[in-house]
C-alpha cells in the first residue's frame, strides 16, 4: 500500500512521468478515475476530435476532386456516424497505453483520488468504497475539462461542451459554437465539412489573435467562404434551451437560434476534488497549480504537469513535462527542459500550424527581418493531391539570414512545420535560411515549399 511515488492521472503528463519513474526503478502507481487509461487527450480532447476533423477531411477530399465526383455522385456522412471512426481510434490508444504500464510493472488503480493528508492518498472506487495508499512522492497530472459557467444549464440536451459534445445522437442542421480558441475554430471546420450551418461567435476582435495576422486572416477567409458565419467581440447574455433547440441571447442585442449549442470557451484545471487543502496547496481561480523549473510545487514532495499548470496545455509538452518531473523526483533535478520554440498544431480544415515568431512581434520589437512565401498550388504534389489551399511563410533576419518565424496554413501544416523547427533548434550559423537553398529535396513533396520560400526570401534582400 506504499509506493515510492504516486502519479494521479494517466493523460500524456502522468504517463511520461509514470514511465520514467518506472525506468528509474522506483516503485510506481497511476491513479485514473475513468476506466481506462489515457485521459482526457485520449477520450475526450485530441484523440478524437483529430480523428473526427481527419474522416470530414477525406470528404471534402473526396466531393471535391473531379476524378472521383464526375458523374455527380458525392459522399455525405452525419456526425454521429463518423464518431464511430474516432471511437474505434481511442480504443486503440487505450489498449496500447495499458501495454505501457503493463510491461513497465506499474500498479494501476482505477478511482476518484483525494489527499488525506501530506503523504496519503484515498482512492475512491465506482462501488463507494474507499481504498488508502501512501507515498514518498506525488505527481499531479490530473489535466483540464472544459469551463462550465454556472449561468450556462449543461443539463440541457442541446447544450454541449467539448467533452459531452462527443455524446451528441441527433445530427444538427445548424449549430451555435460560443468560442472561437482552437477547440471551437476545430469544431467549426467538422461540422461546416459535414455540411451543418455554422455559427461562431468569438468573444475576442479577431480569430485565433496569437496567431500571424496572415495566418488568421487566412482562417477567417477560409471560413466565411465555406459558409461559417463569424461573429466577433460578443458576448452572451442568457443561453436559453428550448424544447428542440437553443436560443442565445448577445450582449450586443443580437439573438440567435439553433438545434444545438457547443460551449468552448475555455478550460480549467482537475484540482476540485483532489482535497488540497490537506496538503497546503491552493490553486489559482483558474483550478491551476504554479510550479518550479523542476515542477515542484510549493510543498517540497508534491510535484504536477500538464495542463493543471497551464501554459502551454499541449498533449506533446506534457508527455515532455512527464518525463522531465520523472528525472527530477529520481535524480534531484530534471535533466532538461521545454524548447524555446514549441510549434503549435491547429487541426481546423486546412490545418493551422507555427513555431517562433510572428511578424507582429518582430516589429513591435524593432528586429529587421524580411519574409518569404511559398503558395501551395504553385508545388507540384498539392496539385497531385488536390491540395493547394495554403501557404508556408518563414520569417528571418535581414542581415545574418536566422529564422526567426515559420508560419503555415494548408493541409498538412502541423507535419510541415517539423522541417522548419528542426532548422530553427540549430545554434549559431546551422539556423539560417540558406539551409533550405542548398539542400536537395525529394521532388514532388509538400517539404519543397520550404525551398521556394526561402529563395522567394532571398530574391527581396538588396
Amino acid at each position: 500500500m506504499h509506493f515510492d511515488a504516486i502519479v494521479i492521472g494517466s493523460g500524456p503528463g502522468g504517463e511520461g512521468a509514470a514511465m520514467g519513474l518506472a525506468k528509474a526503478g522506483l516503485n510506481v502507481a497511476i491513479i485514473e478515475r475513468e476506466s481506462s487509461v489515457g485521459g482526457g487527450c485520449t477520450h475526450w480532447g485530441t484523440i478524437p476530435s483529430k480523428a473526427l476533423r481527419h474522416a470530414v477531411s477525406r470528404i471534402i477530399e473526396y466531393n471535391q476532386n473531379p476524378l472521383y465526383c464526375k458523374n455527380n455522385t458525392t459522399l455525405h456522412s452525419t456526425f454521429s456516424q463518423i464518431l464511430g471512426h474516432a471511437q474505434d481510434v481511442v480504443n486503440k490508444q487505450t489498449r496500447m497505453r495499458q501495454g505501457f504500464y503493463d510491461r513497465n510493472q506499474c500498479t494501476l488503480l482505477f478511482g476518484e483520488a483525494s489527499f488525506t493528508d501530506s503523504h496519503r492518498i484515498a482512492v475512491k472506487k465506482t462501488d463507494g468504497t474507499l481504498e488508502h495508499y501512501s507515498a514518498d512522492k506525488f505527481v499531479i497530472a490530473t489535466g483540464s475539462r472544459p469551463y462550465r459557467p454556472d449561468s450556462v444549464d449543461f443539463t440541457h440536451p442541446r447544450i454541449y461542451d467539448s467533452d459531452s459534445i462527443l455524446r451528441l445522437k441527433h445530427d444538427p442542421r445548424h449549430i451555435i459554437i460560443y468560442g472561437a480558441g482552437v477547440i471551437g475554430s476545430e469544431y467549426a471546420s467538422i461540422f461546416k465539412g459535414l455540411g451543418v450551418k455554422v455559427d461562431l461567435i468569438n468573444t475576442r476582435d479577431r480569430l485565433l489573435e496569437f496567431l500571424d495576422n496572415e495566418i488568421s486572416d487566412s482562417l477567417s477567409y477560409h471560413f466565411w467562404n465555406s459558409g461559417v458565419m463569424i461573429r466577433n467581440g460578443e458576448t452572451y447574455e442568457k443561453i436559453e434551451g428550448t424544447d428542440d433547440g437553443v436560443i442565445l441571447h448577445l450582449c450586443s442585442g443580437k439573438k440567435m437560434r439553433a438545434d444545438c449549442l457547443l460551449y468552448a470557451n475555455g478550460r480549467t484545471g482537475n484540482t476540485d476534488l483532489l482535497h488540497l487543502d490537506n496538503v497546503g496547496l491552493t490553486p489559482d481561480s483558474r483550478g491551476q497549480l504554479s510550479v518550479n523549473q523542476n515542477y515542484r510545487t510549493d510543498v517540497e514532495h508534491i510535484y504536477a504537469v500538464g495542463d493543471v499548470i497551464g501554459y502551454p496545455s499541449l498533449a506533446s509538452a506534457a508527455y515532455d513535462q512527464g518525463r522531465f518531473v520523472a528525472q527530477a523526483i529520481a535524480y534531484g533535478s530534471a535533466k532538461g527542459q521545454l524548447i524555446d520554440h514549441i510549434p503549435t498544431g491547429i487541426y481546423t480544415i486546412p490545418e493551422i500550424s507555427s513555431v517562433g515568431k510572428t511578424e507582429q512581434e518582430l516589429t513591435r520589437d524593432k528586429i529587421p527581418y524580411e519574409i518569404g512565401r511559398s503558395q501551395f498550388k504553385h508545388l507540384a504534389r498539392a496539385q497531385i493531391a488536390g491540395t493547394d489551399v495554403g501557404s508556408l511563410k518563414i520569417l528571418f533576419h535581414r542581415d545574418t539570414k536566422e529564422i526567426l518565424g515559420i508560419h503555415c496554413f494548408g493541409e498538412r501544416a502541423a507535419e510541415i512545420i517539423h522541417i522548419g523547427q528542426a532548422i530553427m533548434e540549430q545554434k549559431g550559423e546551422g539556423n539560417t535560411i540558406d539551409y533550405f537553398v542548398n539542400t536537395t529535396f525529394n521532388y514532388p513533396t509538400m517539404a519543397e515549399a520550404f525551398r521556394v520560400a526561402a529563395l522567394n526570401g532571398l530574391n527581396r534582400l538588396f
